[in-house]
Parts: C-alpha cells; sequence; structure tokens
C-alpha cells in the first residue's frame, strides 16, 4: 500500500464509527496469527457493512466467507431484534476460536455458524435472506449471486467482495483470477434485477439491489 493510501486509510478510520473492543481483538489477533490477515474486512469496511445493515434492518442474513468472524459481526448489527444471521467457512482449524468470537459478543444468539462447503450448506437453509455477503471462493461468485438472487426479495441487498483485485479489473492483466472478476463485473453491471454500483473501497465491495 502506498504511503497516501495508508494516511487516507487511517483518516477514514479516524472520521467513522469506532471498532468495539471484541473487534478490535479480532482484527489484532488475525494479524498475529493468520497467514492472510488482509482477508479480514477490518475497520473502514466493516462500519460499511454496518451502515448498509442498519439501513435495511434484515431479518435474515446470509454471509459465504466467515474467515475469522469480523464481518460476521459487523453485519450482525442491523439485525432486528428476532434477526439471525447464517455465516458459512469451509475452514475447519479456525471453528474453535471464531465460536469463542462469537459466544463473547452481544449477538451470539443471532449467529448460526456453519462449517462445510457453501454449495452444499445453502442447500439446508430454508427461506429468503434480506441480506447476503459474498467474501470466498471467488470463481464461484457467480453461481453464488445466480443461486441466491431469487432467494432475496425486492429491496434485498446482495454484497460482493474483491470485485476490483488489486486494481487488476483496469491494468491490462490478461491472468486467469483476473479475467474471472472482469468478466463477473461486466455479467453483473449488465443484470436488470438489480441495481448496481461498486464502492471503491479496499479491494472493491459490490452493492446490488433487488428490484
Amino acid at each position: 500500500m502506498l504511503e497516501n493510501e495508508k494516511a487516507m486509510e487511517a483518516y477514514l478510520e479516524q472520521v467513522c464509527g469506532p471498532e468495539n473492543e471484541l473487534l478490535k481483538r479480532i482484527n489484532r489477533e488475525t494479524y498475529l496469527r493468520e497467514t492472510m490477515p488482509h482477508m479480514l474486512s477490518g475497520h473502514f469496511q466493516g462500519r460499511v457493512l454496518a451502515m448498509l445493515s442498519k439501513l435495511i434492518s434484515p431479518k435474515r442474513i446470509l454471509e459465504i466467507g466467515t474467515f475469522t468472524g469480523y464481518a460476521t459481526l459487523c453485519l450482525a448489527e442491523g439485525l432486528v431484534s428476532d434477526g439471525i444471521i447464517y455465516t458459512i467457512d469451509i475452514n475447519e482449524e479456525q471453528e474453535e476460536r471464531v465460536r469463542g468470537y462469537f459466544n463473547d459478543s452481544v449477538f451470539s444468539n443471532k449467529i448460526k455458524y456453519l462449517i462445510g462447503d457453501a454449495i452444499d450448506v445453502i442447500e439446508m437453509i430454508e427461506g429468503d435472506f434480506d441480506m447476503v455477503f459474498i467474501d470466498a471462493d471467488k470463481k464461484r461468485n457467480l453461481y453464488y449471486f445466480e443461486t441466491l438472487i431469487n432467494r432475496v426479495p425486492s429491496g434485498g441487498l446482495i454484497l460482493i467482495d474483491n470485485v476490483l483485485w488489486k486494481g487488476k479489473v483496469v491494468s491490462g492483466s490478461v491472468d486467469k483470477q483476473t479475467q474471472q472478476v472482469i468478466d463477473l463485473n461486466k455479467t453483473l453491471a449488465e443484470d436488470k434485477r438489480v441495481e448496481k454500483l461498486i464502492l471503491p473501497i479496499r479491494d472493491g465491495l459490490f452493492v446490488l439491489r433487488k428490484k
């Protein structure tokens, strides 16, 4: 990250809402223990996720890709009193620690943490979702979108992370992963079932509102 980008990130974090102590702990421990800590949503994007969730007051949220649970807790902030968030991750090795974070939160009774392949787990969850956050295997992003679009009501949100792919979507790069992200973005831009925009925060957040 360039110096001016670091300065901007620090400034944005200063002028948005603060992290609570549990989120600070997850942030710190993720950077101490994980080999790819940059996968964490982090302070500013976490506040964006919390704000979007609070704006629509969802009753049911689906998150694909829990990692260490930071984004899960941010999204849970907007849930209605009897709301629930289902969060799916395939990594069993992190399960005990992440469950510990969830148990320490005020949302412990609203979080359903499911371990397994998201393709299989999604089929086992009945009902619709007011909000979906897709932040897992990038090759499957379009599959997840197509699978879930009919389970999101009008006015609901689907969020997809990492859609700027470290700026490679405009760099002329032709590697396979970059092309997959470019193809995804093009397909979503042309989809008439949703209103859409990309927020250029961190690695790019696609916000899609079901018409």
